[in-house]
């Protein structure tokens, strides 16, 4: 026996998984992705810092959205801007959320194509990690940008008619939808091929979705066909539930409690409601459970 042999030999005993018997790596508990969660989700929320200029999404364009309605269609609509404050800002604040999950949608396929997922794939953390990061650094962006709306819509002259428990389920409710939303979009982006195609898409049903409903305007004016299209139009059934929480309505005192169950219940069930606002954020949250399941198999 060689001299060669006989290290080699050591090394073999020494060192079983230098030559393949690598022992497989325990699967990461429930605990231990969410804490991998958090730890991305705060990689992404410090990058502001660093770079604030990814605030301007959640910070101008929703402030240039709301002067732009209230001074630009506020005295035609309305009568007056602060009359049309009080129907346009929860409707705004919809369309805010929904527009800012494109930012999810393109950095997540930035990241895609950039290789930062394949090298999160070599790492022994939860499959899921990833994505509930970056949903829920998005999250964290989109409470800052409603906080920032109904500031300054206060300031403008509106008023809140329900009272804080109302706004808290109105905000959580517009959360909600988001999420629901986000991971739809979360699909998108991982069978893109770029971040523009992203865009592109997202702007194609966003935009004729939000604009065809009550977000900004009554439907009465609509034509009749137009009119039916905007009361299924899921943008408008969040709007009408928005108000009713936020300013008065009969949407305000059953969505509380429909709201809580729904987080509490963690978006896996749907039972029956006669409120057809929350009913029908239940089912877009129970519609993103599908989505969870396919962009992370």
């Amino acid at each position: 026996m060689t001299a060669v042999s006989t290290i080699m030999d050591s090394t073999v005993s020494e060192y079983p998984d230098a030559v393949g018997q690598r022992a497989l790596t325990p699967r990461v508990g429930p605990v231990d992705g969410l804490r991998q969660t958090f730890s991305l989700a705060w990689r992404t929320l410090v990058q502001i810092r660093h770079n604030p200029v990814e605030l301007i999404d959640f910070s101008i364009q929703p402030v240039m959205f709301l002067l732009l309605f209230t001074y630009v269609f506020g005295g035609a609509i309305g009568g007056s801007p602060k009359a049309y404050l009080l129907f346009a800002l929860p409707g705004i604040i919809v369309q805010n959320s929904l527009f800012t999950t494109l930012n999810t949608a393109t950095g997540l396929s930035t990241d895609l194509e950039k290789g930062f997922f394949d090298r999160l794939r070599s790492l022994p953390i939860a499959r899921f990690a990833p994505l509930s990061g970056r949903i829920l650094a998005d999250l964290a962006k989109q409470t800052w940008a409603l906080v920032m709306l109904l500031v300054l819509g206060t300031i403008l002259g509106f008023r809140v008619g329900t009272g804080p428990l109302g706004v808290l389920a109105a905000f959580g409710l517009v959360l909600v939808c988001t999420l629901a939303i986000s991971w739809a979009l979360v699909l998108v982006s991982m069978l893109a091929a770029s971040p523009e195609k992203v865009q592109i898409f997202g702007f194609v049903v966003l935009f004729p979705l939000t604009f065809t409903s009550d977000a900004f305007v009554p439907t009465t004016s609509m034509p009749g066909w137009l009119q039916a299209w905007s009361k299924a139009n899921p943008v408008s059934v969040i709007s009408d539930a928005m108000r009713g929480l936020m300013v008065s309505g009969p949407a305000a005192r059953p969505s509380i409690p429909r709201l809580a169950h729904t987080t509490a219940t963690a978006t896996h069930s749907t039972v029956d409601s006669r409120v057809d606002s929350t009913q029908a954020a239940t089912i877009a949250v129970t519609a993103s459970d599908a989505a969870i399941a396919a962009a992370t198999t």
